[in-house]
């Protein structure tokens, strides 16, 4: 199988809600047998009465029971369906449509409440379709009753999670921790192990360029390791042009092929990338940033007006951007283990992580006091923080924080008052000691 086809399949996998419900289906195949096994066994000997006599349960008292679990399991199975539509409409309303595929189809809470309420209510069916005139099946009742209590236990549970999960602190923690996850990820030496900073000189012109002959999308993920492999093997260099994240249309280069490496067949290369039709997280390291700036700019629009969830927002992209500041992120050349280049795959560099998190949240909260000092903090704490290859950018973008605010308040005191670095935004104490830079 390719490798754009496997990964296609893997991120289907973890954002489709019917498949934990489909192996409900299968265990239910398996475990009512097994159960009605057993039921049959206990009865030839004999133990059946033993082990569930203080059921006492007639006939008319079973039907009645299942008919009611049935129902019940049927009406919770509605309204948890009906629920999870409400709250994608509203979060994607509220926050940002991109955590519907990213955070809310791959919750394993959401899946695991629906197979079991699945799995209940066709194990009742079962045992309600398997009573013949006065024969009860006393074991089998018993195990529904008990899945039919817990039925009701799962939902008052899964109600709490929603309640929860779809705060916006849990929204923007979840997205800020699998951000932390594709950064550890991506980049994986730190900032303190010195390494080469110039690239080696590659030929001027490539011998071959391969374009995308498939389908546009957008460049979900690239297999380094086949790449730089069959790179190897030729004795040449591959250069993948875009990166994770961009729209490649019909017909736009995908490799620059040199030396050697214009050998490779064009579908040797084309199959170690993997397209789709949206973002995804899972080696793009600027998309959790896009997600927590897209959920602070949408709070800070005038139909939601809710600046401190865009500061919730800020919290997660100041963890984030300390993260990336303290790791080597201009990692473009993979070598062999010979020392010799291999493959040329560019990620994002330091300014564009810096300008990602601060430039529209700038301009659409110069008007928010609480994003001003919030932003202040971020940037001052980050200068105080990083190793001074990384203040340059923060610095000039304190310079501008400050321009913004001078154009936009016309009071020397609210000048004052929106300049005061604040981790709170607005209410707390100095987050950090400003640090000493010419305003001007």
């Amino acid at each position: 199988m390719q490798r754009n086809q496997r990964y296609i399949i893997k991120n289907y996998i973890k954002s489709s809600l019917w498949l934990m419900p489909f192996f409900a289906l299968l265990a239910f195949w398996v475990i009512s047998r097994v159960i009605y096994r057993l039921d049959d066994w206990l009865l030839l000997t004999g133990r059946l009465s033993e082990t569930t006599a203080f059921l006492g349960a007639t006939a008319v008292g079973a039907r009645s029971s299942l008919e009611t679990i049935i129902t019940a399991n049927l009406s919770l199975l509605v309204f948890t369906f009906g629920s999870l539509l409400v709250a994608i409409q509203v979060a994607g309303g509220q926050y940002t449509p991109r955590i519907i595929a990213t955070t809310l189809l791959r919750d394993n809470a959401i899946r695991f409440t629906v197979s079991y309420f699945i799995f209940t209510l066709l194990f009742a069916l079962r045992v309600l379709g398997k009573m013949g005139g006065e024969t009860v099946h006393q074991l089998n009742l018993f195990i529904t009753g008990v899945l039919g209590l817990w039925s009701i236990v799962v939902f008052l549970y899964l109600i709490d999670y929603a309640a929860r999960f779809l705060r916006p602190v849990s929204i923007v923690q979840r997205v800020g921790e699998f951000g932390i996850a594709v950064i550890e990820s991506v980049y994986k030496e730190s900032i303190d192990h010195p390494r080469p900073s110039a690239l080696s000189k590659k030929p001027e012109s490539p011998a071959r360029t391969v374009v995308n002959a498939g389908a546009s999308g957008i460049v979900l993920a690239v297999d380094q390791a086949v790449l730089a492999a069959r790179a190897k093997k030729s004795g040449g260099m591959i250069e993948f042009v875009p990166q994770i994240g961009d729209f490649v249309a019909v017909d736009e280069p995908l490799f620059f092929l040199y030396g050697g490496a214009g050998a490779i067949e064009d579908h040797v290369l084309r199959r170690a990338v993997a397209f789709g039709t949206e973002r995804s997280m899972d080696q793009d390291p600027t998309f959790a940033f896009r997600i927590l700036v897209d959920i602070a700019i949408k709070a800070l629009s005038p139909a939601i007006n809710d600046p401190t969830t865009a500061v919730l927002a800020i919290d997660q992209l100041h963890r984030l951007l300390r993260r990336v500041g303290l790791r080597h992120v201009r990692g473009e050349e993979i070598c062999d283990v010979d020392g010799e280049p291999r493959l040329i795959f560019r990620t994002p560099n330091w300014e564009d992580f810096v300008h990602l998190t601060c430039i529209e949240i700038r301009h659409c909260g110069a008007g928010s006091v609480q994003i001003m000092r919030r932003m202040r903090s971020m940037l001052e704490n980050l200068i105080q923080t990083l190793p001074p290859k990384r203040h340059a950018e923060l610095r000039q973008q304190l310079k501008l924080l400050y321009r913004s605010i001078e154009a936009h308040y016309t009071f020397f005191e609210d000048i004052a008052i929106a300049s005061i670095p604040d981790s709170q935004g607005l209410g707390g104490s100095l987050g950090v000691q400003a640090a000493i830079y010419d305003n001007h």
